[in-house]
């Protein structure tokens, strides 16, 4: 299994989305997108989910299924936890008792075993969050296609997403494509990080992440950070991103 990009560019009407775009990624590799808004981030995730087609070039998505997070949870509100939880799976026609089992099973792989009955209104943003992974992994996805999912949360609920992804690819061994602004999110995550920048956006960086995940305390992050952004290319990126941002 593999999600591969060879020579991938993307024109949307007149505008040039991305532009020869070669990545991979491999079976159990976590892999995290930065770059500055508008590069086109996005547009990789929604070609591997096989939303958009490419312009040119050739998307390969060997995986067997393919779970997909947004920043926004995009739960239905007036489905309680678990029915939400259980959408793919009715889609497919999984019987209401067995996708309602699955859904409980998953409910307290990502701590919700105390929420089954309540609505979205009713959960805090973080748990809105955890009923959206739990809702890509009741697919029983071989890879999860995460857009920033965590970017509107406070501090400790960012970090409880984290510790959450963080022990699905390590525990479990899931491939992961993720998209984040923040680049000690990416270090944490990642097997490797990839800088997108540009217009069209093209992938003008890679760093591959070898130090192992329980060691990647809070001062390794902010220190390797701190060395990535000492890279020409990558501080370039990072500055485009806040100058867009004054600019907006």
């Amino acid at each position: 299994m593999l999600l591969s990009f060879e020579n991938v560019s993307l024109t949307i009407g007149t505008s040039g989305i991305l532009a020869d775009i070669d990545m991979t990624v491999a079976p159990g590799e976590s892999v995290c997108l930065v770059g500055p808004s508008g590069c086109g981030k996005t547009s990789l995730l929604r070609l591997a989910a096989g939303v958009v087609e490419a312009s040119s070039g050739t998307v390969n998505n060997r995986f067997g299924a393919t779970g997909v997070v947004f920043q926004d949870p995009r739960l239905l509100p007036w489905h309680r936890t678990l029915e939400n939880i259980a959408l793919g799976l009715k889609s497919r026609g999984v019987g209401r008792r067995e996708r309602l089992a699955r859904a409980r099973a998953l409910a307290s792989k990502v701590g919700l075993e105390d929420s089954h009955d309540c609505f979205p209104h009713e959960l805090s943003g973080g748990m809105q969050q955890r009923v959206a992974l739990a809702r890509a992994l009741a697919i029983e996805a071989d890879i999860l296609l995460l857009d920033e999912p965590f970017s509107a949360l406070d501090v400790g609920l960012r970090a409880e997403g984290q510790d959450l992804v963080e022990r699905l690819v390590v525990d479990q061994g899931m491939s992961a494509l993720i998209v984040t602004h923040d680049l000690t999110e990416a270090l944490r995550l990642a097997h490797r990080v990839v800088v997108v920048s540009g217009h069209p956006g093209r992938v003008v960086f890679e760093h591959c992440v070898g130090t192992p995940f329980h060691q990647r305390s809070p001062a390794w992050l902010y220190e390797q950070a701190g060395h990535l952004l000492r890279q020409e290319v990558v501080r370039k990126s990072f500055l485009f991103q806040r100058t867009s941002e004054r600019m907006s």
